[in-house]
């Protein structure tokens, strides 16, 4: 699977822009600002129905207008795939496959299969819990549709509580047989999301600790603690909770509370690790995410990489780039504000590649081997 063609209209700073690409590897070259992540940031969003960095779709539309379109031409098995992402102020944005709209925006998660790593991912590491379940959130549902289905269902009926929550306290009052049913689907689907992420970070923790032994001279032992309210005993746990949920008027158990903990001889990466010890295991968490995608929907996915050289020393760039020259990703997409520095590292990879220099939403294309 790669991404053959892209065509952008008003989608940041791109009035309009068609470029072809490599189906190896693709360095977009340029200063900072001149829309090196917006072209990125259009591919992530023919994948995942959004951007990487923009929570709202009107955030990405160029300026002064009124509307957006990304279209993305795919081959899959030899055969091709038009991915279509469009965006009016005042509507829901639509998302076509091959010209036939979906009938949820969330079927298409997984269909193309993408790995993005990001300046801010960072964040995963240093930030809070919900950094790390949207990141292995977003992982899982590539492969299975119904756990995202579940999470989605799951995140509804626990505004629907929230909000009754709420009314309790405004109205001073109680009434428990109202707020049941609400706590019961909570149970329900949490448990399925639970089970899910259980089984995962075990076929997960195995891919982290390759890469991280690749990536990096250090002989730490590393892994990954899952922590939540439904490891056992949920329902006493909600029943014990109600009283803190209706004087903070929010649930406060749930699978929405989980955690995961990414540990180094035994201490949380977090707090001890170095700042090379937690690049390290950065990337590691990203290559383990692209290998669990690839075996388990029996593609390679395409992998985005932003600005990746300034965040890794050389030692870190030269074990990626022999990854990248050993054949074990399948299409890739590179961002860098130093053409010498991505032109001196790809010239040496036996890859085919080729160079697009961007200057202001402008993309220059140069063929190379």
């Amino acid at each position: 699977m790669h991404l053959e063609s892209v065509r952008l209209i008003q989608y940041k700073n791109y009035k309009q822009a068609q470029v072809s690409f490599s189906p190896q590897v693709n360095c977009f070259l340029g200063e900072n600002g001149s829309g090196k992540t917006n072209l990125l940031d259009a591919i992530f969003y023919l994948a995942f129905t959004k951007s990487a960095d923009q929570a709202l779709d009107m955030q990405c539309i160029f300026h002064n207008e009124d509307f957006f379109s990304i279209k993305g031409e795919f081959k899959v098995e030899e055969k091709k795939r038009v991915v279509l992402g469009a965006y009016q102020k005042g509507k829901k944005k639509q998302i076509k496959l091959d010209d036939k709209p979906y009938k949820k925006v969330s079927e298409h998660i997984g269909k193309f299969p993408t790995v993005l790593i990001a300046p801010n991912d960072t964040d995963v590491i240093r930030g809070a819990s919900e950094d790390r379940r949207k990141f292995f959130d977003a992982i899982i549902s590539q492969v299975d549709q119904g756990y995202l289905n579940n999470l989605i269902a799951y995140n509804h009926v626990l505004k629907q509580r929230n909000s009754l929550l709420k009314q309790f306290a405004e109205q001073d009052r109680f009434d428990s047989d109202l707020l049941e049913p609400f706590t019961e689907k909570l149970v329900e689907l949490g448990t399925k999301v639970h089970e899910v992420r259980s089984s995962f970070i075990e076929s997960f923790k195995p891919l982290l600790m390759e890469h991280y032994s690749k990536l990096s001279s250090e002989k730490e032992l590393i892994g990954i603690e899952y922590e939540s309210d439904f490891a056992e005993g949920i329902e006493g746990k909600m029943q014990s909770s109600l009283k803190k949920d209706l004087i903070l008027k929010r649930t406060n158990k749930g699978i929405h509370k989980d955690e995961f903990v990414f540990i180094m001889d035994d201490v949380p990466v977090k707090k001890f690790g170095s700042q090379g010890q937690q690049k390290s295991y950065l990337i590691a968490l990203k290559l383990a995410n692209f290998d669990f995608l690839k075996n388990q929907l029996g593609v390679k996915p395409i992998l985005l990489l932003d600005d990746i050289f300034d965040k890794l020393d050389d030692q870190r760039i030269e074990k990626l780039m022999q990854m990248v020259a050993s054949d074990a990703f399948g299409q890739i997409f590179v961002t860098d504000a130093r053409p010498e520095r991505s032109i001196s590292i790809f010239e040496k990879i036996d890859q085919e590649h080729r160079y697009f220099h961007i200057n202001n939403g402008q993309i220059q294309a140069r063929e190379t081997k």
